[in-house]
């Protein structure tokens, strides 16, 4: 829950249209909705954010403090969060920045709002740098009509594709780096980079509440009409159960970055788009015909 200070600016910011008063009257304000790490519950933070290119950078600097705050913790644990700006409203990727990088966009930061390095003199945590970019892989864009629920499962598919796709793309950049390391001193132990942990948990997140849909509501439903389909949709439940194994051993592989063997995680990486992409090209095959008749948005009930 808010505190009742924040659940004050929530109000005053939906209410205006993104503008409040008080101590952030004038400054760039956003809201950020973050999962919990353990209650799974969604809770709404008010911060002040940077633009920096197309993306959005917010400063885990809570005020100084000797912890980092709790919207941090969420995120690293569940990195598709929900962004509140002015009108709009829409779902990002949060990745911490590292190493250098974090150091260029914390000065970048500063020169925007320099209260930031106020609150980094106060303690001695490494204040985080969270970039908010777009959720959607690497060349996304958006079906421009979907008039079926065909259609709807179809974009679901392809978005998933696109992630696993982005995922090994920039799993292979970053080990393919560090195995040409060059110069002085031993090259730096093989580990998971924050942006691939951020985007492959975000993947697995997606995947999970898709496969979740599907057992709890769509294939139920449409069994009730088609009941010569029992054993295709016991087969892809026993795909979704498979699939979340591999995602399982991911995860598992995620929690302790430095220590990931790069050969393990990608061979895992391989495993899951494998059975994924066969498991999509099944169902596919078996339920689209059967949507491609109901008609998407769903009518209102009456």
């Amino acid at each position: 829950m808010p505190t009742p200070f924040n659940q004050s600016v929530i109000e005053e910011f939906r209410a205006h249209g993104g503008k409040v008063g008080g101590p952030f009257e004038g400054r760039d304000l956003l809201l950020l909705t973050t999962t919990g790490a353990r209650s799974g519950k969604e809770t709404t933070t008010p911060l002040g954010y940077v633009r920096h290119g197309d993306a959005l950078l917010v400063v885990g600097s809570n005020l100084g403090a000797p912890h980092h705050p709790d919207w941090y913790h969420n995120l690293l644990a569940r990195p598709v969060v929900h962004v509140e700006l002015g009108t709009r409203t829409f779902q990002a990727l949060a990745v911490p920045a590292e190493g250098a990088r974090r150091e260029e966009l914390f000065a970048y930061a500063v020169q925007a709002a320099p209260g930031y390095a106020d609150y980094q003199a106060r303690t001695t945590r490494l204040l985080p740098v969270v970039v908010l970019e777009r959720a959607e892989p690497d060349g996304w864009e958006p079906a421009r009509e979907i008039t079926t629920l065909a259609g709807k499962v179809m974009e679901v598919h392809t978005w998933l594709r696109g992630q696993l796709r982005q995922v090994k793309a920039e799993a292979d950049a970053h080990f393919a780096a560090r195995a040409a390391h060059r110069g002085p001193g031993a090259p730096p132990v093989p580990g998971l980079g924050l942006q691939i942990r951020q985007r492959c948990l975000a993947f697995c997140q997606s995947l999970e509440f898709h496969h979740t849909s599907e057992d709890e509501h769509l294939f139920p439903g449409i069994a009730r009409y088609h009941p010569h389909l029992t054993d295709t949709f016991a087969r892809l439940a026993d795909e979704h159960r498979a699939v979340a194994r591999i995602q399982g051993e991911l995860v598992a592989l995620l929690a302790d970055m430095g220590k990931a063997e790069p050969e393990r995680f990608r061979a895992e990486l391989d495993r899951m788009s494998t059975e994924l992409n066969a498991h999509l090209d099944y169902e596919e095959e078996q339920i689209l015909p059967l949507l491609a008749g109901v008609p998407w948005p769903p009518a209102p009930a009456k």
